[in-house]
């Protein structure tokens, strides 16, 4: 086995010895701490598996918008201007969360100059800071107008500008509140961190700040030959809603519709010992043909053309059974239901996608706010011992017997309809799940806190906030971090739970609620509806146990030892 030089162009020698190995000749560079536990983390399969699909629920959480939008990507009426519904009517979180992943993004894959660690912690801070700016701003939204604010200061024909301005002073409070973010080295990177978070957030929040009310009748301009559009991936928003459309199982397509009542037709006239699909059709039969498309909800637009398309096929002698003309119904070409749709009549693709920023959402940020809380009060436990131990340590107890799911079921009954937001699940899973973070972080303090370089640090005179936060908190982490892993899975459960029961936020794609609607009003089941957002919902746990377990097992100090 040849061993490698100790230095790039060395040559390396055929055999070392104890005086080579002392000048390092043949030993190779040790690997830092976390490149040596995700090597490993990388080498198992289930991890591998974790970080896929969890990277995949990421990508939709990003793009859903511009795949799965009943808004066409551009869009031009008879003599008038191209312009793009789906752009027009984006979000403000929309906005923001496409520039970070375009732009954040590869400055973080990319080989550029520093280290990438640090890149991601800029990115990470910045992405604290706009997301605090839009929540306060998204609660102001109902109680400020900004157009009266700055009325007497902007000509008329600049009052567009009035979301901006109050955006801007709303974000620049947040930045200086948030400039003890490590998310840089150094006050003047982080005053250029803060700008540009600022900047990003007034601008995606002033742009959105009031959303028209949505056309919805761009399809319908199309088919009448009035304007030509191109859609996206999906031309179907969650959002999008017809009774006529209910319960379509997968892959039918929007003419399926009509089956139920051609299916009615065929047995009044075949009667009660005859199954549908056997019953010849007669000229009677495809006389009643329009008027079933027309009951069936079928839009004009679609059902003129499947019924000519029907007495063609009949006229020319290929329609002989009920089976043929079921069969002609479904081969329609035209847009088609992947994955069905609910009892509302919405896709349930679309609906599955769009939910994936939920689910990702609820589980990243409200274990950031529990890891935040858990480790600055875990540190001060950890750190002084004794009496403010005894005392915070009682106060964790108590929140462990808290159960978060009885309470985010009561906060649902309580407060008003409004206030029933992500954000608000967000900040309770947090504000109640922080006791695991705690419990860690303070054993490793206590283990840590009579160590040489914490007592130098002490002699020295260095502040509080820096002992803890800057020397301490980056040995001791480990452990927080693994069980964050898992505490993501957890919120995903919680939320899926509290959709399940009809608690969760209104008028949002979950896949909680998806599988709730899985038994209709009627009680029959609908197996789709169960399948499809109950394999998501396992699947994201899943990988995210399987992650956290891998890195659990990578920084065991006795299992990193039985693998040397």
């Amino acid at each position: 086995m040849t061993t490698p030089p100790a230095h790039p162009g060395a040559e390396t020698p055929e055999a070392v010895t104890g005086v080579h190995l002392m000048q390092g000749v043949g030993v190779a560079p040790a690997k830092g701490f976390w490149a040596d536990a995700w090597s490993y983390v990388l080498r198992r399969p289930g991890a591998i598996f974790g970080l896929a699909w969890t990277g995949i629920v990421v990508f939709f959480a990003v793009f859903a918008p511009l795949i799965a939008s009943g808004r066409p990507w551009v869009y031009q009426e008879t003599g008038g201007p191209r312009w793009s519904p789906l752009l027009y009517y984006l979000n403000d979180v929309d906005l923001v969360m496409l520039a970070g992943t375009l732009v954040g993004l590869p400055l973080v894959i990319l080989p550029l100059p520093g280290k990438r660690s640090d890149r991601a912690r800029a990115l990470l801070a910045g992405a604290v800071q706009v997301g605090v700016t839009l929540v306060i701003l998204a609660l102001t939204k109902k109680h400020v107008d900004p157009g009266a604010i700055w009325g007497g200061l902007l000509p008329k024909e600049l009052g567009w500008l009035a979301p901006y301005l109050w955006s801007a002073v709303i974000a620049a409070a947040v930045a200086l509140c948030l400039l003890w973010l490590p998310g840089t080295r150094g006050i003047g990177s982080r005053l250029l961190l803060a700008l540009v978070a600022a900047t990003l957030a007034a601008w995606a929040a002033g742009y959105a700040w009031v959303i028209p009310i949505s056309e919805t009748r761009y399809a319908q301009e199309v088919a009448a030959g009035r304007a030509v559009a191109w859609w996206t991936l999906i031309p179907r928003s969650p959002t999008d809603r017809s009774t006529e459309l209910s319960l379509l199982p997968p892959g039918a397509n929007v003419e399926g519709v009509a089956i139920r009542e051609f299916r009615r037709v065929l047995r009044r006239a075949g009667g009660p010992n005859m199954r549908a699909d056997d019953v010849p059709l007669m000229p009677d039969i495809i006389a009643q043909v329009p008027r079933a498309a027309a009951e069936s909800g079928l839009a004009p637009e679609r059902a003129g053309p499947l019924v000519d398309r029907i007495s063609s096929a009949y006229l020319a002698g290929t329609l002989h059974t009920g089976a043929d003309l079921i069969r002609l119904t479904e081969d329609t070409p035209g847009p088609r239901f992947i994955l069905g749709t609910d009892a509302f009549g919405q896709d349930v693709l679309s609906q599955m996608l769009h939910a994936c920023r939920l689910a990702i959402s609820i589980g990243l940020v409200s274990t950031g706010i529990a890891v935040l809380i858990g480790i600055t009060l875990g540190s001060v436990m950890g750190y002084f011992g004794g009496l403010i131990d005894l005392v915070l340590f009682r106060f964790v107890e108590i929140m462990m017997a808290v159960p978060v799911l009885f309470l985010l079921i009561l906060a649902a009954a309580v407060l008003p309809e409004d206030l029933r937001t992500t954000y608000t699940m967000m900040a309770i899973i947090g504000a109640f799940t922080w006791t695991g973070a705690a419990r860690f972080t303070r054993a490793e303090f206590l283990k840590m806190r009579h160590q040489d370089f914490v007592q130098s640090c002490r002699a020295v005179g260095l502040p509080l906030r820096s002992t803890l936060f800057r020397h301490m908190l980056p040995n001791g982490v480990t452990p927080v971090l693994v069980d964050a892993s898992f505490s993501v899975a957890a919120a995903i459960v919680i939320e899926a739970t509290l959709s399940y029961l009809g608690l969760g936020p209104v008028d949002q794609a979950s896949w909680g609620r998806l599988l709730a609607s899985a038994y209709n009003q009627v009680g029959t089941f609908q197996w789709w509806l169960a399948i499809f957002p109950g394999a998501a919902i396992f699947l994201t746990v899943l990988g995210y146990n399987m992650i956290g377990e891998a890195l659990r097992d990578a920084i065991d100090p006795k299992l990193k030892k039985a693998r040397v």
